[in-house]
């Protein structure tokens, strides 16, 4: 009997009428949330148009680029720095910086704002030791400068880890003639390796660009007012203008994807060979600024709000023993939003694999366009900010009579709305492990008589799991951090560790909002190194 193993009679089967069918409708579910808000400015009773060009909203959009550009112009240059210091030059104690210059992601940005707030404005540490040394000057960050500092140490990691990863892999033959040219070590990298990066450049790049302009966090406690933090003062007392802020901030990012995706085609993805070994070059007489630098992005991107945190927390801790006042959480007030937290993130970053794993095998099996169509759209949801999501879904529950009777402040909303905005991370796993699956076992289990069901769980589902397993892990560690949706859609009875931390910061109660931020920083931490910095060499 002939099998059929080639790609394109696999390709050649017909999807099942189910997959189609859940494909569909979880691509109609996830474009909800953007249809929404595009219809509310069109219904809008005020004039759209003039919203969209008032001084109302030009002015956070300007903000907003400002601040976007700066912090991806930045971290570009900052994460493509490192990576060529770490992994193409003799930079002493390189192998440990590869650890620790990924581990600025535990930190969610309102929590390294409020850490570099706290420590250089008045009565910080950084205050304190400036008065013991004797210099009377009072140090303070906010606005734009404190929104772009903190945005650039705790998002260059996105550059980062794929250029690293990239460099590990690029065949030196190209470097070599170069230099047998005469190419400096500046020329070289110029004219050979930037080309060889420029793709991941490219996508570390975007995902800075649209970590920034969804940023609310790190903005709302710079107190500098883009257009997700006008969003929300507006989101209540003005909802036209709030509405039109939010559809600039969606086109925002759809022109944002759209021109990276138009630049990238413009780079060759080179081949990757992996090398026996890295040839070094040798920074002489740089070697000791670069090493200054390095470790200064560490210190205050990682050991600076990291003693902050400790500072607090131990402060708090030990007050009452000095005779202060007592915190003003209790032991319950610390478990019940970790433990929210924790099985909140573990429910959403389960059903997301469930969720990718039908559009992945329509896409990478059956090449099917309702696939294609499915993961476009559940792809492109991944550029939508958070703050829009939980606004349409907020104002959808309001003024929807059946929604707000059953939906409304429930898990439900809650999930739905974190499914939407990183179910996305999940797909290209779940599509690389759903595409390697052997026709070959396919082929083997069918002549054997098993069902589809049987070979599912046989052959397919031992093969996928462990790209479900990766994707759903990013689900998991993004959830965990994200604050605008859990602020403004969780059930009011649902504490979680971003919320308690934040409104900790807002309201002045630092010891607490730093024992808390310590507790999800750890298991941040703990996520970031088994789901990324372990896996970064498979980021190029």
């Amino acid at each position: 009997m002939e099998f059929l193993t080639s790609n394109s009679l696999r390709h050649s089967q017909r999807a099942p009428l189910a997959l189609k069918v859940i494909a569909l409708i979880t691509a109609f579910l996830f474009a909800c949330p953007g249809l929404y808000l595009v219809w509310r400015n069109i219904t809008s009773d005020s004039d759209p148009l003039g919203l969209l060009f008032s001084e109302q909203t030009l002015s956070p959009l300007m903000r907003t680029v400002n601040l976007t550009v700066l912090v991806t112009l930045s971290a570009a240059i900052l994460g493509t720095g490192l990576a060529w210091l770490t992994i193409r030059t003799d930079l002493p104690s390189r192998r440990i910086l590869k650890i620790v210059l990924p581990l600025p992601l535990v930190f969610p940005t309102f929590v390294g704002a409020a850490a570099f707030i706290r420590t250089l404005n008045p009565g910080g540490l950084a205050n304190d030791l400036v008065e013991k040394i004797g210099i009377d000057k009072t140090l303070e960050l906010h606005g734009l400068f404190g929104a772009w500092l903190v945005l650039t140490l705790f998002t260059y990691p996105y550059v980062y880890l794929p250029i690293a990863a990239r460099l590990k892999n690029l065949p030196i033959s190209l470097e070599e003639s170069a230099r047998l040219l005469g190419d400096s070590s500046w020329a070289t990298f110029r004219k050979v390796i930037l080309p060889q990066i420029a793709s991941s450049l490219l996508a570390g790049s975007l995902l800075v660009f649209l970590y920034t302009i969804s940023d609310f966090g790190a903005v709302q406690l710079m107190r500098y007012d883009t257009l997700t933090r006008a969003i929300w003062t507006t989101r209540l007392s003005n909802q036209p203008v709030s509405f039109a802020l939010a559809l600039i901030l969606l086109s925002f990012a759809a022109i944002a994807v759209i021109i990276e995706t138009l630049l990238s085609r413009r780079f060759r993805k080179p081949d990757i060979t992996t090398q026996a070994e890295i040839v070094l070059t040798p920074l002489n007489k740089w070697k000791t600024p670069a090493i200054a630098a390095s470790w200064i992005i560490v210190f205050l991107a990682l050991i600076t709000p990291t003693i902050a945190l400790g500072d607090w927390a131990a402060d708090g801790l030990l007050r009452e023993f000095r005779g202060g006042r007592p915190l003003f959480i209790e032991f319950e007030d610390i478990i019940k939003p970790t433990i929210n937290t924790a099985w909140v993130s573990m429910l959403t970053a389960i059903i997301a694999a469930a969720i990718v794993l039908p559009v992945s095998y329509l896409v990478a099996k059956y090449r099917s366009s309702i696939g294609n169509t499915a993961n476009a759209v559940m792809t492109s949801t991944f550029a939508m900010p958070g703050l829009l999501i939980a606004l349409s879904m907020f104002f959808w529950t309001l003024r929807t009579s059946w929604a707000a009777e059953h939906l409304r402040g429930t898990i439900v909303i809650l999930i739905f709305a974190y499914l939407v905005r990183f179910s996305a991370q999940a797909l290209a796993p779940a599509r690389a492990a759903v595409a390697s699956i052997p026709a070959s076992l396919e082929d083997a289990s069918q002549v054997l008589g098993a069902s589809k069901v049987k070979r599912f769980f046989t052959v397919d589902l031992p093969v996928v799991t462990p790209g479900l397993l990766a994707g759903s892990g990013l689900v998991l560690m993004s959830t965990m951090k994200e604050l605008p949706i859990t602020l403004l859609v969780a059930p009011f009875e649902f504490p979680t560790l971003t919320t308690k931390i934040f409104q900790s910061f807002e309201d002045a109660f630092v010891a607490e909002g730093g024992l808390l931020a310590l507790i999800l920083v750890l298991l941040s931490a703990v996520l970031t190194w088994i789901l990324v910095i372990r896996r970064s060499d498979h980021l190029a």
